[in-house]
This record gives structure tokens, sequence and C-alpha cells, in this order.
């Protein structure tokens, strides 16, 4: 199962975008505003887990209904993500991708083989200043779409409870949540200063770190406090990013 850290070669980067349902906590508590957990009945687990590999088309979705344990789920997203060299998920780095590290650990799973994150709610908080930073609105707001819309926690309870109907929502809910992620992130990546250099894991010596496309052109240079830089535009994705001067345009 394990691969010991090393991914399989390939012409380009695994890229994941990936999602993840969670059921909630259960508790014991005296009353209901504002109280105090006495004790936790059932902790929460991965209720499902939707994905789809940058530049496929399927976006694939696998719940709980169809396995025999949340072990067996676990499992499948650590071959995910140990496939993976980025994965990307909307608030992944807080929630999506520290939940299911906690998971791995949990079911004493080694650390998958390295890999980047990209959040792309940092994304759009870090560039941008809606009015919100959801998933939904920012595909509204961009023009990309929406979620499915659950009618509320009891899509939860009912999956909780083994409803067929409730599993079909559910997976679908899961499932447009890929789609939207994908294309929230297609319409934000070009104005992520820290995105990855996906160029590098291609071996593409002159491509945008970004999408990959040759087609850049050099625009003028990038000034640090004690360097200098050949600035470029990806004339594909409009990504501008800086390398190291050619040789030609250095010093003597």
């Amino acid at each position: 199962m394990f691969n010991n850290g090393v991914k399989k070669s390939a012409p380009t980067p695994r890229v994941l975008l990936f999602d993840i349902e969670t059921t909630p906590n259960l508790s014991y508590t005296w009353g209901k505003y504002e109280q105090d957990v006495i004790r936790f009945k059932k902790e929460w687990e991965i209720l499902s887990v939707a994905y789809k590999w940058l530049g496929e088309s399927r976006v694939q979705c696998i719940g709980r209904n169809s396995l025999k344990n949340e072990s067996a789920l676990v499992q499948k997203l650590w071959q995910l993500f140990d496939e993976a060299d980025v994965v990307i998920a909307h608030n992944g780095a807080s929630f999506d991708d520290k939940k299911s590290r906690a998971k791995f650990l949990e079911h004493k799973l080694p650390p998958p083989s390295p890999y980047k994150v990209i959040d792309t709610k940092r994304i759009a908080k870090a560039q941008f200043a809606f009015s919100s930073n959801s998933l939904n609105d920012l595909g509204e707001k961009l023009g990309l779409g929406k979620k499915v819309d659950t009618g509320g926690f009891d899509l939860w309870l009912g999956c909780m409870d083994g409803k067929r109907a409730s599993w079909t929502k559910m997976l679908r809910y899961n499932r447009q949540d890929v789609v939207l992620l994908e294309r929230v992130y297609l319409k934000l990546r070009s104005w992520a200063p820290t995105h990855p250099n996906l160029s590098l894991h291609a071996g593409l010596m002159r491509a945008c770190p970004v999408c990959q496309s040759t087609r850049i052109q050099r625009r003028g240079y990038k000034y640090a406090q004690a360097s200098v830089k050949a600035q470029y535009q990806c004339r594909t994705c409009c990504h501008w990013f800086a390398r190291a001067l050619p040789k030609e345009g250095r010093a003597k």
C-alpha cells in the first residue's frame, strides 16, 4: 500500500481537487444555549469524499454508505494524497487538509508523500475584498455556478440514519462542490503570487509556473532591494512571474 514517499514519475504534476463532508460530534449537554460539552458520545467522522484530478473530466465521490467502515474511506483518501503533488480545497488549509491528516493519524497511517496545499479561500481573502469568501458566494459573484442546496442539517441526519434519498443528495452536493471548486480555482490562480511552481514538476524550464503554458512573454524587470530579475507574463492565464536574468541580460 505504501510507496515510501516516492511519487510515480509523470509528465505533468498530479493536482488533486477534493472536498470532504463530515458528521457532527455527538455529545451530552445540560442545556441548549452556549453550553459546555459534558462528554462526547461519538466524535466526528468523514462522511464522504469527492475528488477529481486537474486536467481530467471525471468527478468521483465516495460515501460511507458504500463502505463497511470509516477506515476504508480514510485509506482511499490517503492513497489520493500520497499520489498528489498538490492538493486543492476551499478552506483546505484550515479544514479539509487538517481533518484528513487527523484521520490518517487516527487510523495509524504514515504521512503521505509530501504535497503542497492550495487553499482557494486564502487566495480570495489575501488578494481581494469580496463581501464573502465562501465557495458558494464566490461562485455566484464570479458567474461560475453555485452549490447544491442541502435543505439544512436534516440532510446530514438522514445520511447518518442511512436514508437512501439523503445519501443520493449528499453525494450530488459533495460532487458539485468539487465542480465549483475547480472553476473558482481556475479563475483565481493567476492572481496567486505564492502558487506552487507546477512547471518545475513537469520539467518545463520556459513555461508559466501556474498553468504550464509555454506562451510566455518577457515584460521588463522585477526589482528587489538587492537584486533584479526578468519579469514575464503568461499569455494564456495572464499570471505574472519573475526569473533569474538570462546570461545575455546580466551585468558583466
